[in-house]
Order: structure tokens, then sequence, then C-alpha cells
């Protein structure tokens, strides 16, 4: 599947003080730090968690996928992956907002510029994995246009799969 590199390129205009931007391979601190963050406090790290999170140009951009990370000022609030599964299908995944940052829109505005980029690259849809103990990420979710589907996923700690259809 052929990339958008127009839309790569594309600076993404800051709204309500955020940033969007593609992830480097120096983020990764900040990617490993934001979603370990959400995992700890709400469930346990598994096996694929430490895989993703410690090599994540591995596991996500050398196969096809992106990650994107969002600034509130001058300071790293927030993350999410993008993962390529097979043609026309993307994973949103690792989505991690800083609890200071809570409450500000930078998880709808990461979603918003995930979507957009699965749409540029031609995806049919995305799916995506949670527990609905994280009511405010499902409620994000549908709000986006996921809808639940029958679970079965990689996650131990995932009783939710949703999808959205992107056509």
């Amino acid at each position: 599947m052929a990339q958008d590199t127009l839309f790569l390129k594309k600076e993404i205009e800051p709204q309500h003080g955020i940033a969007i931007f593609l992830y480097e391979t120096q983020h990764q601190p900040w990617f490993e730090k934001l979603n370990r963050a959400w995992i700890e406090k709400y469930f346990w790290m598994e096996p694929v968690d430490f895989q993703v999170l410690q090599h994540p140009d591995e596991h996500i951009i050398k196969k096809g996928g992106f990650i994107f990370m969002a600034s509130y000022g001058n300071e790293i609030a927030g993350t999410v992956a993008l993962k390529f599964v097979s043609p026309g299908i993307y994973e949103f995944t690792k989505m991690a907002v800083d609890d200071k940052f809570q409450g500000k829109k930078i998880g709808k505005a990461l979603a918003e510029v995930a979507i957009a980029q699965a749409k540029a690259l031609g995806a049919d849809k995305i799916i995506l994995y949670s527990n609905t103990r994280l009511e405010t990420a499902i409620t994000l979710y549908r709000k986006l246009g996921f809808v639940e589907v029958p679970v079965d996923g990689p996650y131990k700690r995932s009783d939710i799969k949703m999808e959205l259809n992107l056509w």
C-alpha cells in the first residue's frame, strides 16, 4: 500500500496549545513512560507490552505503522500508534495521555490524526482493543464512530474490541 507522503509532510496545526507530530526514535522513552503509566495504574504489563513499548521502531514503524506524539505547551503530553495488521486494516493502539494533561482533548486530537492517516493510506478499517474500565476512552471511541465487535485480541486485559469502518 503506497504511503501518502503529502500527509506525512503536512504540518499539523496546533489547536488549543496541542501540537501533533510523527514519532522519532528519540521519543521512545516518552512512548514507553506514557503507556506504562496507564497500563500499570489500571492493569499489568503483559509480555507484548514490554516488547512494543521498548522497541516501537521494530514492532510498529518497520512493520508499516505510525506513531504520533502530542505536545501541550513545551511538554510531551500524549501518544498513539497506528499498527499495520493486514492490507486495509490498522490497529489503533498504545494511546496514552499524561494525567496532568487529561481533559484538554489531546486524546481526541491524537485519534483524529491517526484516523486521517489510516484514510490517507487507503485503509478500510481501524480496530482497537480496550477494557470497559477505561470509560473515558470507550466514550471517545464511540464518539469517533467505533462500534463494538466480538473480542479476539492479543491482550489478556481486553474485554472489548471495537472497529471503525472508513469507507
